[in-house]
């Protein structure tokens, strides 16, 4: 198994994950050959909290094009996991 932070890459930082985060719900940007089992042991081991739930999803980059060549490009895809945590655990992410 490989360790907790090689598979956690970094927390979304967003309106919409703050929300989730009063409701136990945590999204973290994960290696996208990561399952939902890695990142179940990954964030008990990091965090020491039980998770209830794993859902992943990958997103697509953006396509892009530079506007002086006109060169088509894209930005890189990346997987996502929503964490779900048990009743009165938490994580604190933003905390010195």
């Amino acid at each position: 198994m490989r360790d907790a932070m090689s598979i956690l890459i970094r927390p979304v930082v967003s309106e919409k994950t703050y929300a989730l985060m009063d409701r136990g719900t945590y999204v973290f940007v994960v290696d996208p050959r990561a399952t939902k089992i890695d990142v179940r042991n990954a964030v008990e081991q990091a965090f020491s909290v039980k998770v209830v739930n794993v859902n992943t999803l990958n997103r697509k980059g953006k396509s892009t094009r530079n506007l002086r060549t006109g060169v088509r490009g894209s930005r890189p895809g990346s997987k996502r996991a929503i964490v779900t945590l048990r009743q009165g655990d938490t994580i604190n992410l933003f905390e010195s």
